[in-house]
């Protein structure tokens, strides 16, 4: 593990997704305390029509060309826009993108195609009011973080598949893609920091309940990967997701769609909100370059 990380493990909080509630206040008390810079940009709720109505937050830099629907993680059971507003922020700093925080619901109470359906209005919603935003709506990203990131896969793969609006790239940052967990990570990483196997598990069945898992709710079970957006898949060597990510960065190349892949060594699942180690800075710079780069091609 990196030493600048490791040196947090003794304070960084466990989680136990057994409790919905109780990770949720936790993780609010949590993101409560980092620094957020609103310079140079306008922050603005708003509620995107839908069955029912989803809170969003956009964040409009000066002059953005495009824009992303961005997923917070917390396992579909933990995070709303207040909690991920420090990411929202840095990201539209960094990557001069209109950002759009989504509030999706959440796990066990809404189980999928809940979340999705709410990701899936906002994107048409971001199509639809892309002059009124200030940017252009050939340009609109998805992306996310986690189980966000999961679902940001999940309504490309839906927008391909319904002819929706259309994706111009995907940011998927440590995507949970495969509710079976039979990749390597998954079968060994059961205690490390943060996310380990049985959180993983307890996300998915929060999420699915007694569901079969769909393509769209697991992307990793997706059989068809062509005709996809590009993609940046960012993934932690001590996270649990880790395989699946690689994998699924495999097979999106083999059918034809642009990736770009990026292993952090001696990371573990969420380490990057550790912002004092230099991975960390590393890691989230490169998420508003990567996003920059992709709108302005």
């Amino acid at each position: 593990m990196d030493p600048e990380l490791e040196a947090f493990i003794p304070l960084f909080p466990r989680t136990d997704l057994s409790d919905p509630v109780a990770a949720r206040e936790k993780l609010a008390r949590l993101t409560a305390a980092v620094p957020v810079d609103l310079t140079g940009l306008e922050v603005e709720d708003r509620t995107v029509p839908g069955d029912p109505d989803v809170t969003v937050r956009v964040y409009r830099p000066h002059e953005a060309r495009g824009a992303l629907v961005w997923l917070h993680g917390g396992g579909f059971v933990m995070g709303d826009v207040e909690t991920e507003h420090p990411w929202a922020t840095r990201l539209a700093a960094s990557s001069g993108a209109v950002v759009i925080s989504v509030g999706y619901r959440l796990s066990p109470e809404n189980r999928f195609p809940a979340a999705l359906d709410d990701a899936y209005a906002v994107l048409g919603w971001a199509a639809e009011h892309a002059p009124e935003l200030g940017f252009d709506p050939a340009r609109i990203a998805v992306g996310g973080h986690s189980a966000g990131a999961g679902l940001a896969a999940g309504i490309a793969l839906r927008s391909r598949d319904e002819q929706g609006p259309p994706i111009h790239f995907q940011l998927l940052n440590q995507p949970g893609l495969d509710d079976r967990q039979e990749t390597w990570s998954q079968r060994n990483f059961t205690s490390t920091p943060w996310f380990d196997r049985d959180k993983v598990g307890a996300a998915w069945r929060h999420y699915l309940g007694s569901q079969p898992a769909t393509p769209y709710a697991a992307p990793g079970r997706a059989t068809d990967l062509s005709g996809l957006p590009p993609a940046y898949i960012g993934t932690a060597e001590l996270c649990p997701n880790r395989d699946e990510d690689i994998e699924y960065a495999l097979r999106l190349l083999r059918a034809g769609v642009s990736v770009e892949l990026h292993q952090w060594p001696g990371t573990f699942h969420g380490s990057q909100a550790i912002l004092s180690a230099e991975v960390s800075q590393r890691q989230n710079d490169e998420l508003g370059a990567v996003l920059r780069r992709a709108l302005a091609a």
